[in-house]
């Protein structure tokens, strides 16, 4: 087992690429922190969890308030003791045009995508830095490469947390290393509520794979980077996106 005894945080975790990740990470001997908004969809994946003989908890969290990303914390600490991985994957997504967005809209994004994962990263990097060792996942997305019409804050908000994932790695660096998953069309809720695959013919057709890619295949790019098969890497944006403008 690749996470054997690790206590892992996966924000957003009810569904998706989240989802995927924390039940692989536990599959992998994590003990996992599920976070999400919906406390049916959190029972449901813990639920699984157990079933398979891992272990995990949930967190109802909005990570639009930052008192729930400290509730996070705080919880993963009262049950565990600890934090050895943090995945920042909880994500909101925008679609409203430059003209048309408001300010409220653009800044709530910017909670969720980029504020929500420095503040948890601030507080599980004393725990991290003092056992000498941990690892810090952010999910940005192609869309912090490059920027399409309509997106404006969801891409401005991942272009920062690209950034921010740099700056991380070299702040919380050498015990801490971090990276940036960015993954293309990937078949999600997220990407079902825009239309599904009809909705980006442009990341299908533009790529050598021609398909979307699916949750678990973030999942298995995550385990890589929390685990020591990852040892010499960080500060890097490991796109996922099934080769997208090479």
């Amino acid at each position: 087992m690749k996470l054997k005894d690790k206590v892992a945080i996966v924000t957003g975790s009810t569904s998706g690429m989240g989802r995927a990740t924390a039940e692989l990470f536990a599959r992998e001997g994590a003990r996992v922190v599920v976070t999400g908004r919906n406390e049916d969809r959190a029972k449901e994946v813990v639920e699984k969890i157990k079933d398979e003989g891992h272990e995990a908890i949930y967190v109802i969290a909005n990570m639009l308030d930052l008192e729930d990303v400290k509730k996070i914390f705080d919880r993963t600490i009262e049950e565990y003791g600890t934090v050895d991985i943090l995945v920042n994957n909880a994500g909101m997504l925008s679609t409203t045009p430059i003209q048309d967005l408001s300010v409220e809209e653009w800044e709530n994004t910017f909670r969720v995508n980029v504020t929500a994962p420095l503040y948890l990263a601030q507080l599980v990097a004393p725990i991290m830095k003092e056992k000498g060792k941990g690892v810090i996942i952010n999910t940005s997305s192609v869309a912090g490469a490059h920027a399409h019409h309509g997106t404006a804050a969801y891409v401005s908000s991942k272009h920062a947390l690209a950034g921010l994932s740099k700056s991380m790695a070299w702040e919380l660096g050498p015990e801490i290393r971090v990276n940036s998953i960015l993954p293309g069309a990937i078949m999600t809720a997220m990407l079902e509520s825009v239309g599904g695959e009809a909705a980006v013919p442009h990341l299908v057709e533009g790529s050598p794979l021609k398909r979307v890619g699916a949750s678990e295949e973030i999942a298995k790019a995550a385990l890589f980077l929390a685990s020591d098969d990852s040892s010499f890497i960080t500060g890097q944006l490991i796109r996922v996106d099934g080769g997208i403008d090479i």
